[in-house]
């Protein structure tokens, strides 16, 4: 049980700061993304008499496109590791996995075919309407699995990265500057996706 509830807070806190600072930059290089998001952001919180409550939180639908399309950009984990249970034929193949076979899903290269998300280095939130989720095979995009063995701390790193993002986005313009790395530069090092020179950004008070 420690150790399930050490993972819990490991995979919670830090994907959101990562997933938090990603957008944040992206953001800053799409200034009319973050002006639309702002603006949602604030009709809700209106609404709420300026309480982030959890139903404000869930009422901000633009803000879980943005949030979805940095976790394909800039998904955490890049590969998930599985192990095969039983023998399984892949369709439309000659292969076939023998039960017990480690099994490597390249996540972030699912996420950047074009196949299934043209123009992946462009950053579209319009990518997660609700139209554009149901033409796409829902494992397509996998930043943080799926099935009984996807993220234990999914819903607590969202909830997290959604008000963080609230806070910041109600309060503060994010920009670039001279510092900030464009492109940027993922570490080749770190197993969690992270940047090889940091996140610079100017912030500003609204």
């Amino acid at each position: 049980m420690t150790a399930q509830l050490y993972f819990f807070f490991i995979a919670g806190f830090e994907t959101s700061s990562t997933t938090i600072s990603f957008c944040l930059y992206e953001l800053a290089l799409n200034q009319d993304i973050q002006e639309r998001l702002r603006k949602e952001i604030n009709e809700v919180l209106k609404k709420h008499e300026g309480q982030i409550t959890y139903e404000a939180v869930q009422n901000i639908e633009y803000l879980d496109n943005v949030i979805s399309e940095t976790l394909r950009k800039h998904t955490p984990v890049p590969i998930l590791t599985r192990k095969c249970t039983k023998e399984y034929q892949i369709p439309n193949t000659q292969i076939t996995l023998e039960k017990g076979t480690e099994i490597v899903i390249p996540t972030q290269a699912l996420q950047f075919d074009p196949q299934f998300f043209p123009q992946p280095e462009k950053f579209d939130p319009e990518r997660f309407s609700k139209e554009a989720k149901n033409e796409r095979h829902r494992f397509t995009f996998l930043p943080f699995g799926e099935g009984p063995r996807m993220c234990i701390g999914m819903r607590f790193g969202l909830m997290q990265t959604k008000v963080g993002l609230i806070n910041l986005l109600s309060n503060y313009q994010f920009n670039v500057c001279e510092r900030t790395s464009v492109p940027i530069i993922k570490n080749p090092k770190q197993f969690i996706t992270t940047s090889k020179h940091g996140i610079w950004l100017r912030i500003s008070h609204i």
